[in-house]
């Protein structure tokens, strides 16, 4: 294990990932601000960073994929960079406008009961706006239509098929982990609630199965990604379920032992997909920074650091 922690620090944008999620540093302690001022002054944040405009918004909409502010705020939130940073305030504002305008608000609908909504946006923004210290009243405005827009089973969905009846995976992941991170900082029990309702769309289903035979859903799922943006994998939603203190339920092991079954010899674990192109920037979906590559027998060190946590957490290091 030491050998492989060696390995991923050469990778600085993950300092803070391994010494809070990996090495069990507490989030406030002076290793963990360490890390994230690592986090901030590191190539890959550099990149992710660089183009911006002089105001400090990105070029594209907020959620111009993968450029616009709305996913830049998100991989830094989840990088663990350090929060209160004024420089990077003008993107949160440019992610609040979009998300809270009038405009977008008339493209939300009602249909048979159920609000259809790409909820993962709004829980994106909630998200980053906890853990990078921008949360105000807008940050609890957006939990309160999540609350709002929750489907009867838990989640969300953005299917206007008048029949459909069941959350989705990818809209609901996200609104999860948003809640259960607001939850936790203001305390709030209905905001929890919320969360757990959430929670059980996944855990019932042991995260990637059908509830109805018990077989695999999609087969995408069971690959590992890094980022996932607004897509689904096992350890995408095992990492919400770690931060969420959810870990230790049950309903994980199916996915926690899939997770493990794909630990290279090395001890690392690999990008099997993933969900960007270096290529063609004018495109949707270009990364302006690279995330280590896909292959099925190479470590990632993103994907890894990410498995190395929830298996602590799990209790399986």
């Amino acid at each position: 294990m030491d050998a492989l922690i060696k390995s991923l620090k050469a990778e600085s944008a993950l300092a803070w990932k391994l010494a809070v999620n990996v090495q069990g540093h507490a989030a406030g302690s002076s290793a963990a601000k360490k890390a994230a001022q690592a986090v901030k002054e590191s190539e890959l944040v550099r990149g992710l960073l660089k183009g911006r405009l002089p105001n400090g918004r990105t070029r594209h909409q907020a959620y111009s994929k993968w450029t616009g502010a709305h996913w830049i705020l998100s991989i830094l939130a989840d990088l663990g960079y350090p929060p209160g940073d004024k420089s990077i305030r003008p993107m949160m504002e440019q992610t609040f406008d979009a998300w809270l305008s009038e405009d977008h608000k008339k493209h939300i609908r009602l249909i048979n009961g159920r609000t259809r909504r790409c909820a993962s946006q709004e829980g994106n923004a909630v998200w980053s706006s906890l853990r990078l210290g921008f949360v105000d009243d807008r940050t609890t405005e957006l939990v309160e239509r999540l609350i709002k827009w929750q489907w009867p089973d838990g989640g969300w969905n953005c299917d206007k098929r008048p029949k459909a009846a069941k959350s989705s995976f990818m809209e609901s992941l996200i609104p999860l982990r948003a809640l259960a991170l607001y939850a936790k900082t203001s305390g709030e029990r209905r905001v929890w609630l919320a969360a757990e309702r959430a929670a059980d769309i996944f855990l019932k289903r042991e995260l990637f199965k059908r509830q109805s035979r018990g077989t695999q859903m999609d087969p995408h799922f069971i690959k590992l990604h890094y980022p996932c943006y607004w897509h689904y994998d096992i350890l995408f939603g095992l990492k919400v379920m770690a931060e969420a203190g959810l870990i230790g339920d049950p309903r994980c092991k199916a996915a926690l032992d899939r997770l493990e079954s794909k630990r290279l010899p090395d001890g690392g674990f690999p990008a099997e997909e993933n969900y960007s192109r270096r290529s063609s920037p004018h495109i949707s979906g270009y990364s302006l920074v690279s995330w280590g590559g896909i292959s099925t027998r190479r470590m990632n060190p993103f994907v890894t650091a990410d498995a190395l946590y929830v298996l602590r957490a799990a209790g399986r290091t």
